[in-house]
């Protein structure tokens, strides 16, 4: 069966270098520029994206997980990569695969010395992550004496970098405790340099920050959704790098007297007939269930076909009465038209919820024109 014939997700190289070129326009030539992929790049397939950063001239990559890391360096890919969420259990393979763990309190970074002291290793790369606000994971101010004493006599390992996490970059209403954070992490990560006697870089702006507050770029960014498509100002349009597509299995026209369309008769005839397509996309595609029923439209051969009955597992329903439509004609569930922005607000959630949910049973198609 080939790509062009079923459901897929199709990755705009083009888009991400766009995307990447207006990030990038934003930054000094010298700021470093970090990519995230992780949770699959964002549910668009993390060898697949980190190929075309690695390609656009990205400096690093940043996984959440060691093992979404180890799948990188097996697929080739060779720039330096962030482990964000580096956990205790993984620190050999780490060390093996030349993975880079965040260090968010004392305990872990005892752990990963006392790996690195087995196998003889000094002056390994790792990442301080300071608390300043979000209160998830890092080190808080009142933690850092310790810190400091610990790693003067510590040889096993070398800060690249020390970095934060913005909570509200994207509220201007919460720009008050924006800077209140930016303000801390530059007292906290300046003490650090000096306990040290060198500077690591610094890093604390995530996409929204970026848009908001270049003038805190510093030495490296992190670029997460904004490389995806999605920007934090009003405004600017992003180029919607992944398109889920399908081809249409069945056309059928239905009257009255035929009942009712798909599991629990949701799906109700007009009066004069109705015509639907079904779709090989359902819930286990990352297709919510709440979209049924009508309560979204996909676009098919320039027009928008709502939803009729209920999703299934595997397949959907589209009421195409009116629309000229065909076996092997392809739906666009998000891309273009309609974005994937517009589904999250029909659902009340925030786009990464609907990127990251796109399986791994669905290919990813890398489109380079």
């Amino acid at each position: 069966m080939g790509s062009d014939d079923f459901t897929r997700l199709e990755l705009s190289l083009p888009a991400a270098q766009a995307n990447y070129r207006y990030f990038r326009s934003l930054l000094e030539p010298e700021t470093r520029l970090l990519v995230l992929v992780k949770a699959n790049a964002y549910g668009h397939g993390a060898v697949e994206f980190a190929s075309m950063m690695q390609q656009a001239g990205a400096n690093y990559l940043a996984v959440a997980m060691p093992v979404e890391g180890i799948e990188l360096r097996k697929a080739g890919i060779s720039m330096p990569v962030l482990v964000l969420t580096s956990g205790t259990d993984f620190f050999e393979e780490m060390v093996d695969y030349r993975l880079e763990p965040s260090i968010p309190n004392l305990s872990t970074l005892k752990m990963l010395v006392d790996v690195l002291s087995k196998r003889g290793i000094t002056g390994f790369p790792i990442h301080i992550k300071l608390d300043t606000g979000m209160h998830r994971l890092g080190f808080m101010t009142d933690e850092l004496p310790q810190l400091f004493s610990f790693l003067s006599g510590c040889t096993q390992v070398r800060v690249v970098s020390c970095f934060s996490h913005l909570a509200a970059a994207e509220d201007p209403e919460a720009d008050d405790f924006t800077l209140g954070q930016i303000r801390l992490f530059e007292q906290n990560a300046t003490a650090l340099g000096k306990a040290l006697g060198y500077k690591p870089m610094w890093h604390i702006l995530n996409s929204a920050g970026i848009e908001r507050f270049p003038q805190y770029q510093w030495d490296m960014v992190r670029l997460g959704i904004g490389i995806y498509g999605i920007s934090a100002l009003p405004g600017v349009h992003l180029e919607p790098v992944a398109s889920l597509k399908v081809k249409v299995l069945q056309v059928k026209h239905l009257q009255q007297s035929d009942g009712s369309i798909g599991y629990g008769r949701r799906g109700s005839i007009a009066a004069g007939g109705t015509t639907i397509a079904t779709i090989p996309c359902g819930y286990a595609d990352g297709l919510d269930r709440h979209l049924g029923r009508g309560n979204a439209s996909f676009e098919i051969n320039g027009h928008r076909a709502p939803t009729i009955g209920n999703i299934c597992m595997d397949m959907c329903m589209l009421d195409v009465t009116g629309i000229p439509c065909k076996v092997g004609d392809t739906v666009t569930i998000f891309g273009d038209d309609p974005t994937v922005t517009e589904l999250a607000e029909k659902l009340g959630t925030i786009p990464y919820e609907i990127l990251t949910g796109v399986p791994r049973r669905i290919e990813r198609i890398i489109v380079r024109k």
